[in-house]
């Protein structure tokens, strides 16, 4: 008798790079190798314009901390399960195996043993300009 599986195990997922991810960027966004710009001033990055408010954009969480951005990998460094920003408690949450990051990607919680991969950005005018 085999049964299936349900637990799901910790063997890291393989995922695209930030910035070449297999699907079209979303409006207001400009991907070319080892960039992306986002327009601030567009209807898909309003959430951008306030503090606490995040982006999901080719596989990078981006996060207004208010005054400046944190851009951060979205891929977990325990098993690269997809994490996302929880603007209620400001942490960044792996839905896989409970890591939890702080907005700067440092580990707040294990099991992931190293922090999310930040990324440089900069603002001029209304293009947040990211360097993958």
């Amino acid at each position: 008798m085999v049964a299936p599986s349900v637990l799901q195990n910790c063997t890291k997922i393989p995922g695209p790079n930030p910035g070449y991810d297999t699907g079209s960027p979303a409006g207001g966004t400009t991907v070319t190798p080892g960039k992306l710009e986002l327009d601030l001033s567009l209807p898909d990055n309003s959430a951008l314009k306030n503090a606490g408010g995040s982006r999901l954009v080719q596989n990078v969480i981006v996060i207004n901390t208010g005054g400046t951005f944190s851009v951060l990998s979205n891929a977990c460094t325990h098993a690269g399960c997809t994490v996302d920003y929880n603007s209620r408690s400001g942490d960044i949450e792996c839905p896989c195996h409970g890591s939890v990051f702080s907005i700067s990607g440092s580990i707040i919680q294990g099991p992931a043993t190293s922090a999310l991969r930040s990324y440089p950005s900069n603002l001029a005018g209304n293009i947040l300009t990211i360097t993958l």
